[in-house]
């Protein structure tokens, strides 16, 4: 290919072009200047787009300053404290360590005493409580009560150095993507510590393992966001961007490859849980008076083989035992009939029994229990009673 370098004809004719192309390119950029400058009509709008979004950020981060001004006084640090046992008894006396710690907050000033809400794990087995208010001041707590199974717990303190409360709100319409905004004290010594995030589930299931056997014993149903959620944080409030509380912080998925992943307890199933610690320091749940054992824990022929089970039952509830002259016992049931359903709601496992239980009935109801017993399918009626969690089912 020839080069241009070595035709001194076609460098001054290249050369021409060039510069009759920078002079016509000067000299649109000169007339389109000139332009703009008489045209009044189209103004340049980067400028004010950029200060509005500028504005509309200072916005927000004023306001959420605003918000947390409100609720961090609400906030507190739950400390729990638990005989020592490394370090000997000195005197007769027990020396009481702190065992953990978590958060809470005070929806409530009465009488002279304030209330904390906080999680049943930040609490359990605590042989004293002590709550340590914004500003310094240290309150020792009554556990008036606590709730394994939903995570709850509430404690009385004393009003008097207690300045703020913060408001339950309402989960049932939240959607995902709305601003969620978790308080608390991460690891134990971080204070009024704050993050930012949205709701990603609205309506999130997470097994619960109560009584430590490895087996889920509930399906709590808990809000998942991406505000970051550490240990500490438990018991901490999940706030809306008006401030009040939507949810309060239960857990977090502990793993090194999981980030963004926190879970709380919706402010609508927490309520009438408090409500109750509060004033009975339980939860009257309804029970049938039995122990059970699930159907697909067994294989089939085993089933067929010892009660006549019929092989086309794959689910349901085997009675273990029957509680003598509970709700069960009254109503004719036996060890080793396998409830397959209760007022037509399908019962597959002991999970779907307290689901239906604990958030479709009363004590004090009648319910329509259909079984099997010996191969046969028949039904019953029996009245609700209630009784401590897990005593029997």
């Amino acid at each position: 290919m020839e080069n241009p370098k070595d035709n001194p004809a076609k460098r001054q004719f290249i050369l021409w072009i060039s510069s009759s192309f920078l002079g016509v390119l000067l000299g649109g950029l000169i007339l389109l200047g000139i332009l703009n400058v008489f045209d009044e009509k189209e103004p340049v709008q980067s400028t004010k787009v950029s200060a509005s979004e500028t504005s509309s950020s200072d916005s927000s981060a004023q306001d959420i300053t605003q918000l947390i001004d409100r609720v961090d006084e609400a906030v507190v640090s739950v400390v729990n404290k638990q005989a020592s046992k490394e370090q000997p008894f000195l005197e007769g006396e027990t020396s009481l360590q702190k065992a953990g710690t978590g958060s809470g907050f005070v929806y409530k000033k009465e009488n002279g005493n304030a209330y904390v809400a906080t999680n049943h794990h930040v609490v359990e087995g605590a042989e004293k409580i002590e709550v340590n208010l914004p500003g310094g001041k240290t309150e020792e707590a009554t556990l008036l009560g606590s709730d394994p199974l939903l995570d709850l717990a509430v404690l009385r303190i004393d009003s008097d150095n207690v300045k703020e409360t913060v408001k339950l709100g309402d989960s049932s319409n939240l959607q995902i993507g709305q601003t969620a905004i978790a308080v608390g004290n991460p690891l134990g010594f971080l204070e009024g510590s704050v993050t930012k995030g949205i709701i990603s589930n609205v309506n999130e299931s997470m097994p619960v393992d109560i009584n430590k056997d490895k087996q889920p014993d509930w399906e709590a149903r808990v809000l998942q966001t991406d505000a970051s959620i550490n240990p500490g944080n438990s018991g901490g409030p999940l706030l809306n961007a008006n401030g009040e509380v939507i949810g309060i912080n239960s857990s977090k998925i502990a793993q090194t490859s999981v980030e963004g992943i926190g879970f709380a307890i919706p402010s609508n199933v927490a309520l009438p849980i408090i409500e109750q610690l509060e004033k009975k320091g339980q939860v009257d749940r309804p029970y049938l008076g039995i122990s059970l054992i699930n159907v697909a824990e067994f294989q089939h022929a085993q089933l067929e083989q010892r009660i006549n089970l019929p092989a086309d039952v794959k689910n349901g509830i085997i009675i273990r035992e029957v509680a003598n002259n509970g709700p069960a016992d009254k109503a004719g049931l036996k060890a080793k009939d396998v409830i397959v359903s209760i007022d037509e709601q399908n019962i597959s496992s002991s999970v779907d029994l307290r689901e239906y239980l604990y958030r479709q009935t009363k004590s004090g109801e009648k319910v329509k229990v259909t079984y099997y017993r010996n191969g046969s399918k028949e039904t019953t009626s029996l009245t609700l009673q209630t009784k401590d969690l897990f005593t029997t089912e």
